[in-house]
Formats: C-alpha cells, structure tokens, sequence
C-alpha cells in the first residue's frame, strides 16, 4: 500500500497533461466536428420554440405523467406523429467555455485522485511501472469512458459519438497511467 499523499504529483499532472490533450482532441483536430449537425429548418424551429421561453434544463417531448398515461392512445398518436425529442436547453446569451473548462480539469483531477486511490491501495512504493499502469489505467478508463454509454442505451445519443468519446476516455486513461507510472513513488 502506498499512501495517497504521496501521489499529488501525478495526481495533479495527469490531470492537468489530460486537459491538455483533450484541448488539442477538441480544438487541433476535426475528430468531435460533425456531432452535433444543425438542425434543418433551424430559424424556423427557433422562430416557434422561442417565445414558449423554455428554462434552461433536460427535457422529453413528448412526455407521459404516467406509466399508465403512456399506453394512453392519446400520447400513443403524439409519439407515432413526433417529432419525439429529449432536448438540453442552454441559457440565453453569449456562450462562453470558462465554466466548462473549470469543470473539466475538475473532473479530471477527481478522476485522477480515484485512479491514484485504486492504484495506492494494491501497490507498495517500487511497484512496476506496469502494474501501476495497469491498475491507475483500467480506473481512469472507467472515470472517463464507462458511462457514456449509459447516454447511448437510454437517450438513443448517436453511436458514433458514443464511440468517438469512448476512445478519448481511452486515450485519456492512457495519459493517466502513463503519468502515474512514471511518477510512481520508489
């Protein structure tokens, strides 16, 4: 066993090399480019959905009250004549990435700190750089990548972005493990 405090400095670069990596995965290449298509007709949508003046949240259209509601030949026909929909509304006004951004490198610290946590508890100080790879790696995998796929099995989110953002986890685990690996205590 090998004490979590003396895992700050991979913690904190793993953290830190993977918000890195994925600016780059984001904004260096056109990997994530072609998710999110515009919508046909957008002015149009826009044009009739704007002045309902929707709070920002999660939505589902359309949406039974009930189990018993929805096998309701009413909301039956309002799902066979759609559209049928499950919608993030954002808030009005200028985007900005700032509160992403810290979030982000938030997580990837947590993340990071739950893989040093896993990999602290099986292995002593010296451990192989394989073996350190392999535990704060597969924990890391599992922080990043397991559970879009959740999005996939119950929102019908698109498979080739399931499986896109599968392969960063997958990077991302990489540079964890990497990180922990060589930074591993002797």
């Amino acid at each position: 066993m090998t004490p979590l405090t003396s895992l700050w400095l991979p913690i904190l670069l793993s953290a830190v090399f993977v918000f890195i990596v994925s600016s780059l995965i984001h904004m260096a290449t056109p990997w994530h480019k072609g998710e999110y298509p515009k919508l046909p007709k957008e002015d149009a949508f826009r044009d009739a959905v704007g002045p309902l003046a929707i709070p920002p949240g999660d939505y589902m259209v359309p949406r039974a009250s009930s189990m018993a509601e929805m096998g309701a030949p009413e909301f039956v026909d309002k799902l066979t004549k759609g559209p049928v929909a499950i919608i993030t509304v954002l808030p009005n006004g200028k985007m900005s990435m700032t509160g992403s951004l810290v979030g982000w490198f938030v997580y990837a610290l947590v993340v990071s700190v739950f893989a040093g946590y896993v990999a602290s508890r099986a292995l002593p100080a010296g451990a192989h750089y394989l073996a350190v790879f392999r535990f704060a790696g597969a924990t890391a995998f599992a922080g990043y990548a397991l559970a879009l796929w959740q999005m996939r099995i119950w929102y019908n989110r698109a498979l080739g972005t399931t499986v896109k953002a599968t392969i960063d986890g997958l990077l991302y685990a990489l540079v964890t493990a990497g990180t922990f690996g060589w930074l591993w205590p002797h």
